[in-house]
């Protein structure tokens, strides 16, 4: 669904791919999250050889065409994505470099227009604790909120270290969710070093448990995503050489200590 699969050559849309995962989830009784209208990444070459009016032009036609298409299927999409460094400063990109600080309001806006009951949201990662990318993050969704910028809700990506779970997630959790915005834990996983020991996979189930619980306890917060099914397809391993087994199923599809802990988190049901 980004904007390299749904829109490889200007103004000419691909969407069988997107649509058979939206048949899946109808079909089978799911919630389908749209992940992801802009980025810097997975950008076709076209749209990154764009600047100005027409870059704003051709990011405002892209994400029209790309809701509207998929109004009444998708329940909330991450708009943007990844926008900022972790200093909290704007990410030096080709959206931000060819538009300016406006391009993030100028996105969202044209996904309200494309669609008004769709869920708005910001993703990001390394926000899971007060910080100051966290906090430019809050600073620009109480902006939007006071100037009635459509957004309504926050995605925290949560690829987490284990035994690194922050001790300030809820708190930060609950300090978005006081602008009045939603909250989404949306791309969880929780490495380790590989090959696994049974202390750390001890420590992973108590992780996730941990993350779980944290989403419960918040009122605004809407669901925790896992980046994966098994530990043999995570993305893990190739960004962080020596790094893996982050997720709930082990690479035979086996339900490991964290599967049990997520089980148990959400009251065994």
């Amino acid at each position: 669904m980004k904007w390299d699969a749904t829109e490889p050559q200007q103004n000419q849309f691909s969407f069988g791919a997107g649509d058979q995962v939206a048949r899946y989830a109808a079909s089978s009784g799911k919630g389908l999250y749209g992940h992801t209208l802009v980025w810097h990444a997975q950008a076709p070459g076209w749209a990154q050889s764009l600047s100005g009016a027409a870059l704003e032009g051709a990011m405002t036609n892209h994400i029209t065409n790309v809701v509207s298409h998929d109004e009444g299927q998708v329940e909330a999409w991450d708009v943007v994505n990844e926008a900022f460094n972790d200093d909290g400063s704007r990410r030096s990109s080709f959206l931000q470099n060819g538009m300016g600080n406006g391009w993030i309001e100028t996105a969202f806006r044209a996904a309200r227009a494309a669609d008004p009951n769709v869920k708005l949201c910001i993703n990001d990662y390394s926000v899971e604790s007060v910080n100051a990318k966290s906090t430019a993050i809050y600073n620009l969704v109480a902006d939007f909120k006071q100037r009635g910028v459509p957004i309504d809700c926050v995605g925290f990506q949560s690829h987490l270290i284990v035994g690194q779970v922050p001790s300030s997630f809820q708190q930060n959790l609950e300090r978005f969710a006081a602008l009045g915005v939603d909250v989404r834990i949306t791309e969880l996983d929780i490495r380790m070093s590989t090959p696994p020991s049974s202390g750390n996979l001890q420590q992973q189930a108590s992780d996730y448990a941990s993350v779980f619980r944290t989403c419960l306890a918040v009122a605004a917060c809407q669901g925790v995503t896992i980046w994966g099914i098994t530990d043999k397809y995570s993305w893990v391993p190739g960004t962080f050489p020596g790094q893996g087994a982050a997720l709930v199923w082990d690479e035979n599809y086996a339900p490991k200590p964290a599967y049990n802990a997520v089980y148990t988190a959400l009251g065994g049901a």
